[in-house]
């Protein structure tokens, strides 16, 4: 198995991105990587790690860096030499089995869709991070790559999400919801309404809609809605798991007798921390396009990164995207209605 990493994507990189490549490599001995990048600067890295087996380990030189605040195709189209866009070339031409970025989201997004391109029969690829409950964790997709959606593409969201958390994930016959502001099927927008339709008709376990208050009630595997809503919900679980613990922080310190109680509950603190930590994740993988990619936080440290080379593994050891594209090729093509007949 080969891993391309981009080695400058990301606002730690790429000292953080180097140390946890060099802490997987020590963990798992079943790969090899691919780390783009300034050449120099990569190799200066790996020298600050022993024990690490080089002769699974290569570079190629990419001196040039997209950053956040460039436009995502236009970058990609001007700095061949990006350590992002090589990452892309080597994948394109299927020379490793999976990508790791902590880059612009935006770059990593253009690229996979114009370098790696999608999986046949495949309308729009889907950002779909893991998120945590307090009893399981589940996909949400789309989460950014698609504000405007069609009910078409809801449907293989569904699809591809079901496929990568049985396969990948493990989790059996996943159950599926769809973001709705009510339960019932004649709710919601045009697009609601519409989406609900067609994911009933696929063969995934569809549980129905979805309200607001039940997205992290741990009673789906997958929930699907379009970009903007996703992206919106994503943000909104960030902001308000750190708005908690400041909270809890803030009167938890107010008197001698919550100080107390903070120490008796400290290890319970800590296990909820660990619940919502993004780095036990590594990142969101982008379903549909053909080959792995795995997209982590921009702030990830080496704790992400190893996480993100352990979904990465799992990603190619499940065979999913071949399943994805069985799945997407099985969709019953729409009947083809001829004006005036």
């Amino acid at each position: 198995m080969k891993i391309v990493i981009d080695a400058y994507g990301g606002d730690n990189a790429p000292h953080a991105i180097i140390e946890g490549v060099c802490l997987a490599l020590k963990k798992w001995n079943d790969f090899s990587v691919i780390l783009t990048g300034d050449e120099t600067g990569i190799e200066n890295e790996l020298k600050k790690h022993e024990g690490v087996d080089t002769g699974r380990v290569s570079i190629v030189h990419a001196p040039e860096i997209i950053t956040c605040d460039e436009k995502p195709t236009i970058a990609i189209k001007k700095k061949k030499n990006s350590s992002l866009v090589a990452a892309m070339e080597i994948m394109s031409r299927h020379e490793a089995d999976c990508l790791i970025s902590a880059g612009s989201t935006g770059a990593v997004l253009t690229g996979a869709t114009l370098i790696v391109r999608r999986i046949p029969g495949v309308k729009r690829p889907a950002l779909a991070p893991i998120m945590p409950t307090g009893t399981k964790p589940f996909l949400l997709l789309d989460c950014g790559a698609n504000a405007d959606c069609k009910p078409e593409y809801l449907q293989q969201f569904a699809i591809m999400g079901s496929t990568y958390m049985q396969n990948v994930m493990g989790i059996y016959n996943p159950s599926v919801a769809l973001v709705n502001n009510g339960e019932e099927k004649s709710k919601g927008s045009e697009l609601a309404k519409a989406s609900y339709e067609l994911i009933s008709k696929t063969d995934v376990c569809f549980a129905g809609n979805c309200e607001g208050r039940e997205i992290f009630s741990g009673k789906y595997d997958v929930i699907v809605t379009d970009g903007f809503t996703g992206n919106v919900i994503l943000k909104e679980a960030e902001g308000f798991a750190m708005e908690l613990f400041k909270m809890l922080k803030n009167e938890l310190l107010s008197s001698f007798k919550s100080k107390l109680g903070a120490v008796l509950c400290k290890s319970a603190f800590k296990s909820v921390k660990k619940l919502m930590d993004y780095t036990e994740y590594g990142g969101a993988p982008l379903l549909g396009i053909n080959g792995g990619i795995i997209k982590a936080h921009g702030s990830s440290d080496a704790k992400a990164i190893v996480s993100a080379v352990l979904q990465a593994r799992r990603y190619v050891n499940s065979g999913v995207t071949e399943k994805i594209a069985k799945s997407i090729a099985s969709i019953p093509a729409e009947d083809t209605v001829v004006e005036g007949l």
